[in-house]
């Protein structure tokens, strides 16, 4: 008898191209299954995933992304669609007993296919975006051993890629309903196949005679939060002949410290189901008394609880089980009337958004929980507490919404509608959507009920730039209309209104009914809210402008972009020698044009100029030598674009902006424009210019204004605080110190403290550095620190050219926990070119814990000159040691020498492998590495604590390395 549940099938598939197998369906499933050898067409298949994930795998075509390498594999419109139709091939054991059965479930297929299980064929529908289940109870083979092939098809209206490449190449892949980027877009390559094949997961269920089909969950509050009520409604499917008397069990669990939980709540109701039928069943609302209430990122801890469903039937036992993490939270959205965009409440607080435009983690559907994990976690690391998914990629999976619900990233999800390929555009694309409206909606609807449980799924969204054909939007505003509970203001009663159609009694009655649907990403609030082209801009801009009046009139702009340039090192990677050919700077009358090599213009390379506007930002520091000296600079642009950008925006919350999305956070390719890390998982600098940036309390410099301002988006005043601002010059020498004692912030405000009056003081210097700390008066912990560096109006940066001499001492402190594959290094970096002044605050500041950082206190890292910096150190890792059991290979100390006294300028940590039979000019990176800050700067005397975590690969031995602006060559540190 086989366990009640899913099993799912992620190896051991096979694939060949259809015109190369001359056999049926039935045959390969019953007398003639398919094996790998060099006379056969089959090779090990990627499922989930594409046929050109497969052929990429197994070196059939070269990686498309790798220099142009795209442009040798063969494009679906030149091939036909018959080239990149498939058979996948595997087997599964499952031994059923005479009452159980058997479900085939297939998450997502792209486009259709023909299903042959044990030579009884099935078909599955067209359609990229709606799930597949199939009852083959009567097929399984009773001894367990069954047969699988599917042939799958690819999109019916692949399109072709105009010579000019485009939005969407000639926009025929808009006529399915499938992803829209794969005919290439001003960021992507074409996507050979349309990303045809298995793409999801595939599983099997065994269940007893009852079925639990997709249950909803909702929460509501009533009394500020103390009281909350859980709804639940769920299908149920009874298989069998007879009717099923059943216990329907609900129960809902909190994890507690070690391997225990506690039950908050265990219900069950008694029912019965007809033979043969489907019902839906909505249990009496469950009462919670002061939950722990899931918060966005930055505002709160994500709390969730485990919900629970299970099934018995009478005379037969367990039947069926479903669970799914779930977070309390409310949710609402509305027209802010002060700056006319939307704003968002969670839990009745104000969010002030800041985050990213996603588009898919890989191009060719290579989709993974560990690619998922890093990916959000990143995004978390940053700050920023919203993720778009953008319409012409994927309605996303629930492993990413799993960790979106973890790190506390809300998620607005659009449908599949771009302007680009439902309107406009060369040539003028389709206005009326894709062909098949029903199968449209029919894939909307599957895709809410498979999301609509997730806490982080804050808002849908009809299209990008673009809204659906009329037809499709009303069906949609009906669908995923607000329960009355969530229209308005919350009922005293406790109870909702008796009088209501028995449907609105209880909102996981409704599809989805706790979120809102907004027609278009430039309508209701974004943008100009009226689908006019208000988003972007899209190119390099000057730091200051942000900070602008008039940069951008509108409340919420759901699209901004900018510059993307990843390391050297991933230039090297991803291209061949030919592609590591800086740009030529071409003067063209008074500024200077970037000409990129091919290699680069074919990967979307988006330059650091915007010709009669903003003059080239990396020239700001001299023209660059060679590929390392031109990312090294592209860094430091990079780190200062987005900083000023997140803060332009926030030195306006709610009195101008409601929020903000940058356009865009990744790249699904190895693409060079828009991006805080690259394809191969390393960030750039900007992710730290981000990360910076977006702190839920943060200390800023208005760059028009050169007010310093103090930022608090949490729901706390911030009182007793002081700011200490000094200026360091390129001598070592501070001639500016200045703190602003006693100061009290209010909470969700944006509050100007006091201009910064150096560049208007005596002979200031035309390049100097600004050092920002925000601290605590009774403990002089750090809450915000924050480091500039800045030239006089109208110069620029070459005089850092020469400060690249400056050999500066620096010491580092570590120590390695291990556990398993994993390393997490803490680490102690001082600048100890001059002891501090007993007067500043470099001298007793303490780095306060930020929020999220519950394994690692470095509110206990302390900077001491008092000569027993030793016993201080031991004290240090003491204290840090106590949050952990890992083994720990003991303290380490590395010193780099120099004689100078200055800024320690532009650090940056890498991790390398080392490995036996290793290769010259092999990429050595442990990728990815997930790190407490990186692109730092110190001034004399002060000292940071880094975190540095990363898994080591099999057979590798991790060496942490550092450069810097002024630190050359390698540094191993560890």
């Amino acid at each position: 008898m086989a366990a009640i549940g899913k099993t799912t099938l992620d190896s051991g598939w096979l694939a060949a191209r259809s015109t190369e197998v001359h056999l049926s369906g039935t045959q390969l499933t019953t007398t003639q299954p398919p094996s790998v050898g060099p006379t056969t067409p089959w090779m090990e298949a990627v499922v989930p995933g594409t046929v050109l994930a497969t052929l990429v795998k197994n070196k059939v075509v070269p990686d498309p992304f790798y220099g142009l390498e795209n442009e040798t594999i063969i494009d679906i419109a030149d091939s036909g669609r018959e080239y990149y139709t498939f058979w996948f091939f595997t087997t599964f054991q499952c031994k059923l007993s005479g009452t159980q059965h058997l479900d085939l479930n297939f998450r997502a297929i792209n486009y259709s296919a023909e299903v042959y299980l044990n030579g009884h064929k099935k078909v599955l529908p067209k359609g990229m975006f709606r799930r597949h289940s199939l009852d083959v109870t009567d097929i399984v083979h009773p001894d367990g051993q069954n047969l699988l092939a599917v042939l799958v098809y690819p999109p019916d209206h692949p399109g072709s890629i105009p010579p000019d490449g485009g939005q969407g190449g000639d926009h025929e892949i808009g006529k399915d309903v499938a992803t829209q980027y794969v005919e290439g877009w001003d960021w992507m390559c074409p996507i050979r196949d349309r990303n045809t094949g298995i793409w999801d997961e595939v599983s099997i269920s065994v269940t007893g005679p009852v079925k639990v089909i997709d249950p909803h969950l909702v929460s509501s509050f009533y009394d500020n939060y103390k009281r909350a009520y859980l709804h639940a409604t769920t299908e149920l499917e009874n298989k069998s002949t007879r009717v099923a008397e059943c216990s329907l069990n609900i129960q809902v669990t909190t994890d507690l410290e070690g391997n225990f939980c506690l039950i908050e709540h265990l219900q069950t109701q008694h029912l019965s189901i007809p033979a043969g039928s489907r019902v839906q069943y909505t249990f009496p609302e469950l009462f919670f008394y002061k939950p722990n209430l899931w918060w966005p990122n930055g505002m709160g801890k994500q709390s969730l609880y485990k919900v629970s469903i299970t099934v018995d039937v009478k005379g037969y036992g367990e039947s069926d089980l479903w669970s799914q993490l779930f977070g309390f939270r409310k949710i609402e959205s509305y027209i802010d009337n002060t700056t006319g965009g939307r704003l968002f409440k969670v839990n009745g607080q104000p969010i002030f958004i800041r985050g990213g435009n996603w588009i898919l983690s890989d191009g060719l559907l290579r989709l993974s929980k560990k690619r998922y994990s890093t990916d959000i976690k990143f995004h978390a690391d940053m700050n920023f507490n919203m993720i778009r998914c953008w319409g012409g990629g994927l309605a996303e999976r629930p492993e990413f919404y799993h960790y979106c619900d973890i790190y506390g990233l809300l998620v607005w999800q659009e449908f599949w509608i771009t302007g680009d390929v439902d309107g406009r555009g060369v040539p003028v694309s389709n206005p009326n959507g894709p062909l098949d409206h029903d199968l449209f909606l029919l894939c909307a609807r599957d895709t809410v009920k498979l999301l609509r449980n997730h806490p982080s799924l804050a808002l849908w969204v009809g299209g990008n730039e673009q809204i659906p054909p009329d037809d499709i939007n009303k069906a949609l505003k009906q669908d995923l209309r607000l329960h009355p509970h969530f229209e308005s203001s919350l009922n005293e009663g406790g109870k909702f209104v008796e009088d209501s159609p028995a449907v609105l009694r209880d909102p996981s009655q409704y599809l989805d009914g706790a979120r809102i649907y907004i027609q278009g990403s430039m309508w209701d609030g974004f943008a100009n809210g009226k689908g006019d082209f208000t988003d972007g801009p899209y190119e390099i801009q000057n730091p200051e402008d942000f900070f602008k009046d008039d940069f951008y009139k509108y409340g919420f702009n759901p699209e901004v972009g900018s510059v993307g340039m990843p390391v050297s090192a991933t230039i090297r990677a991803t291209m061949p020698p030919e592609g590591w050919r800086i740009p030529l700077f071409k003067k063209v009358s008074n500024y200077y044009q970037e000409v990129p090599n091919p290699i680069w213009e074919y990967h979307k390379y988006i330059p650091y100029s915007k010709p009669g506007k903003v003059h080239d930002q990396i020239l700001l520091y001299g023209s660059p030598k060679d590929l390392n000296d031109f990312c090294l600079k592209a860094q430091l642009v990079n780190y200062i674009q987005y900083r000023a950008l997140l803060e332009g925006w926030t030195s306006r919350m709610w009195t101008k902006y409601t929020g903000v999305l940058i356009w865009k956070t990744q790249n699904p390719w190895t693409g060079l424009r828009g991006q805080f890390y690259d394809h191969l998982l390393d960030q750039t600098a900007g992710f730290y210019g981000c990360r910076c940036a977006a702190e839920p309390i943060h200390v800023q410099l208005n760059l028009v204004t050169y007010l310093l301002e103090v930022v608090n988006t949490t729901s706390e005043e911030l009182s007793d605080i002081a700011i200490e601002a000094s200026v360091w010059d390129l001598e070592g020498i501070c001639p500016y110190y200045k703190v602003h004692e006693k100061l009290s912030v209010p909470p969700k405000r944006t509050v100007p403290i006091a201009e910064m009056k150096y560049p208007k003081s005596k002979n200031p210097k035309p390049v100097y550095f600004l050092l920002l700390k925000l601290y605590r008066m009774s403990d002089d912990r750090i809450i915000s620190r924050n480091f500039y560096w800045l030239h006089l109006s109208g110069g620029d940066y070459k005089l850092l050219e020469s400060y690249r001499k400056k050999t500066v001492p620096l010491k580092i402190i570590s120590q390695v926990f291990i556990k398993g594959t994993t390393n997490e290094m803490h680490m102690l970096v001082e600048n100890t070119s001059k002891k501090p002044e007993s007067k500043s605050r470099t001298y007793r500041n303490d780095f306060a814990t930020k929020q999220g950082d519950v394994d690692f206190d470095v509110a206990s890292v302390h900077s001491t000159h008092d000569g027993a910096d030793k016993k201080h150190e031991a004290s240090w890792f003491q204290k840090i040691s106590r949050h952990f059991t890992k083994e720990s290979d003991g303290l380490r100390v590395a010193e780099i020498n120099g004689s100078d006294i200055g800024v320690a300028f532009f650090l940056h940590f890498s991790v390398h492998g080392l490995k036996q039979g290793h290769k010259e000019g092999e990429d050595t990176r442990i990728l990815p590495v997930h790190y407490s800050d990186n692109y730092f700067s110190l001034v004399p005397g002060e000292a940071m604590p880094i975190k540095i975590s990363f898994e080591v690969p099999p057979g590798v031995t991790p060496r942490v390395t550092l450069d810097g602006w002024n630190y050359h060559g390698v540094h191993t540190v560890h």
